[in-house]
């Protein structure tokens, strides 16, 4: 008997999947050539149009993502045709629009010739409010839908919709330039680019919805974008920071999911398979932060600092919890937030015991930020599981796995649930 052939994915299921993968990309290129996100959005939605159109029809190209980029370079090129004087315009921007190769600008000595790094720049102009530029990046470089980012921040989702078209609106009639900045126009943008990379990182690591655990490609992007960063401003420590805090992060990846791809709890990962290499750019990032700061540690070096305590622990019994705690009490202080006191109860569960760390969860209840927040009920169910209160901790998993969107630790939280009868 003949072997049985592996079934394909359709051309629709893979033309998703692939767009999903490249469409930051095409869209940074694409706007480099027409300088407006708008346009270049809608240029990558004309090319994935013209793939639904013909790869039902010829089959998936070999190199679908170079297809999709070719084409939306080629309909960015006769945007231009249409609009203005072709030669002019190619005096402008080069003469190598048609190639598949980036057309080239005058640059400044620290320029670096990144598509994806302007595009975060760009979206991150202080013409725009923070909301607007968070929403913005998380929609063209994240590639995050607007029902996901609707749900990733608790808002509407029409109040996200209008948040991204007057950013893309605002960001064409005030002309802003597709550029990386330099002197103070960087610096003011800085923080906001930081806090962007930064969820952009976060969607991959967990996604929000879908069915897949795990976005390896937006951690990539993420990665890439935070080293790239800290080649550009080597002074800064929390550029550093956060060049630190994704290694430490990204060295855990391959040990987040199961053969399965559902996830794998901390205490229950494989340290094995944490990535060594990772570890040691997460601590020479950390050690470089560390040497050109000039005051308290931000943000982002001691969430950083917090990694590096797990990174340097063998074993989950081994984890330095008092020192977490400690900093994630200094966190805290400095920057006020409700998931970064979730996140420090489970550190004073882990050093005090939890009915300590229950009491602090439970002032978290009332918290608006969290009505809906999944971890919540997750770490609550947690701790009342080991203190033996099943039934509330079923109730609590439960409650989690109603609020999840993603469907693989939806599954998770509901196998909690019955593990706690």
């Amino acid at each position: 008997m003949e072997p049985q052939s592996q079934p394909t994915a359709s051309p629709a299921t893979a033309l998703e999947t692939v767009f999903r993968i490249e469409s930051p990309r095409i869209i940074a290129a694409v706007a480099r050539i027409v300088r407006d996100v708008g346009i270049a959005e809608e240029l990558a939605q004309d090319a994935l149009v013209a793939a639904l159109e013909q790869w039902p029809r010829d089959g998936v190209p070999d190199n679908p993502g170079a297809w999709l980029m070719a084409t939306a370079r080629h309909r960015a090129v006769d945007l231009i045709r249409r609009r203005e004087n072709y030669t002019r315009k190619l005096q402008e921007i080069g003469r190598t629009l048609e190639t598949t190769a980036p057309p080239e600008e005058p640059s400044a000595p620290d320029d670096i010739d990144d598509d994806l790094l302007r595009l975060v720049f760009t979206t991150c102009h202080p013409v725009l409010s923070p909301e607007a530029r968070t929403a913005l990046t998380l929609r063209l470089l994240g590639g995050l839908t607007t029902p996901e980012i609707a749900r990733a921040f608790l808002v509407p989702e029409p109040t996200i919709a209008q948040r991204i078209v007057r950013a893309k609106r605002t960001l064409a009639t005030k002309n802003i330039a597709f550029e990386v900045p330099y002197g103070p126009d960087r610096e003011a943008r800085l923080g906001s680019v930081l806090d962007v990379i930064y969820l952009i990182f976060n969607e991959g690591y967990a996604a929000t919805a879908g069915d897949d655990w795990l976005r390896p490609s937006l951690c990539e992007d993420a990665l890439r974008l935070a080293r790239l960063l800290a080649g550009l401003m080597p002074k800064e420590p929390e550029v550093h920071a956060l060049a630190s805090l994704l290694e430490f992060q990204a060295s855990r990846s391959a040990a987040r999911t199961g053969p399965d791809g559902d996830p794998v709890l901390l205490k229950d990962q494989n340290r094995r398979r944490w990535n060594r290499l990772l570890i040691a750019r997460g601590i020479t990032a950390l050690g470089r932060a560390d040497a050109v700061a000039t005051g308290a540690p931000g943000r982002y070096a001691l969430q950083a600092t917090i990694a590096a305590c797990h990174a340097h622990a063998y074993t989950y019994a081994e984890t330095d919890w008092p020192t977490i705690a400690t900093l994630y009490g200094l966190l805290a202080a400095r920057f006020p937030s409700p998931v970064v006191e979730l996140n420090r109860a489970v550190a004073v569960s882990m050093m005090e015991g939890p009915a300590q760390a229950l009491e602090i969860v439970d002032t978290l209840a009332t918290e608006p930020a969290l009505r809906d927040y999944h971890l919540l009920p997750s770490v609550r169910g947690d701790l009342l599981l080991r203190l033996g209160r099943t039934t509330e901790a079923r109730a609590e998993f439960e409650r989690a796995a109603g609020l999840a969107r993603n469907e693989r630790e939806r599954r998770l939280l509901l196998r909690r649930a019955e593990g706690a009868s």
